[in-house]
C-alpha cells in the first residue's frame, strides 16, 4: 500500500454543503448592504477560506470582511450548518477505507467545531482518526496550514509520500502542493472540470466509489 493516510476536505467533498453556506453568505451580504439575490453566483464560497472570498467578491477591507464571517456565523451556526447532505458512497467509501487500514483524517478550512459538529450530525466522526479545521478568530484558514496541523497529529510529516489529498476545489490541490502532498481532486463536488485540470491533481474521481477503487 502506497498511501498510508489519506486526508479529506469536508465541504463539497463529503457533504454537499451548498445550500447552507449559500444561504448564510446571502444573508451576511445583505446585512453588510450588499444584497445578492442569486444563490448560484454564491457558490464559490464553498470551499475557500470564508473571510477572503467574502473580501474578494465584495472588495471589502478587512475589517469589513470580519464583521461579514461574524454576519454569517449568525444563520450559519443555527440553521446553515444542517441545510446540509452527506454525498451518495461516501459512508461506504470511508468503511471501506478504514477497513483496508488507512489512518483518515478530516483537513477542512471550515472551523474545527463547524467541522466536528457535521460530522457527528451525519454520524461520520467514528470515522476520522484525526479532524483539523481552521480557528474560530480567523487563525489557520490556508489549506496548507490545516494540512499542515493534520501531518502533525498524524505524526506523518516525515512520511508525506505516504499521504493524499482529496478534494473538491484547486485551493486543495494548490494546499496539498505547497505541503509536498499529492492530491486526488473529485468532479462530484464544487470545482469545476475546468478549475480541477487547471490545477493539476494526480488524478480526478467522479465519484465516492472511485475515490475507494483508487486507493484499492
Amino acid at each position: 500500500m502506497k498511501y498510508r493516510a489519506l486526508l479529506f476536505d469536508l465541504d463539497g467533498t463529503l457533504t454537499d454543503s451548498g445550500e447552507g453556506i449559500t444561504k448564510s453568505v446571502q444573508y451576511a451580504l445583505e446585512k453588510l448592504g450588499k444584497p445578492e439575490p442569486d444563490l448560484q453566483k454564491l457558490r464559490i464560497f464553498v470551499g475557500p477560506p470564508l473571510m477572503e472570498q467574502f473580501m474578494s467578491y465584495a472588495s471589502l477591507t478587512e475589517e469589513e470582511g470580519r464583521q461579514a464571517v461574524a454576519y454569517y456565523r449568525e444563520r450559519y451556526t443555527p440553521v446553515g450548518l444542517y441545510e446540509n447532505k452527506v454525498y451518495d458512497g461516501v459512508p461506504e467509501m470511508l468503511r471501506e477505507l478504514k477497513d483496508r487500514g488507512y489512518l483518515l483524517a478530516v483537513a477542512s478550512s471550515k472551523p474545527t467545531v463547524f467541522v466536528r459538529k457535521v460530522l457527528e450530525h451525519f454520524d461520520l466522526l467514528s470515522c476520522f482518526d484525526v479532524v483539523i479545521g481552521s480557528e474560530m478568530d480567523g487563525r489557520r484558514t490556508e489549506k496548507v496550514e490545516v494540512i499542515e496541523a493534520a501531518l502533525e497529529e498524524l505524526g506523518m510529516q516525515d512520511r508525506r509520500d505516504e499521504v493524499m489529498m482529496i478534494g473538491d476545489r484547486m485551493h486543495d490541490v494548490e494546499g496539498a502542493r505547497k505541503a509536498s502532498l499529492s492530491c486526488l481532486a473529485v468532479s462530484y463536488g464544487y470545482g469545476s472540470m475546468e478549475e480541477l485540470t487547471a490545477a493539476g491533481p494526480a488524478a480526478i474521481a467522479a465519484s465516492p466509489a472511485e475515490v475507494a477503487a483508487f486507493f484499492a
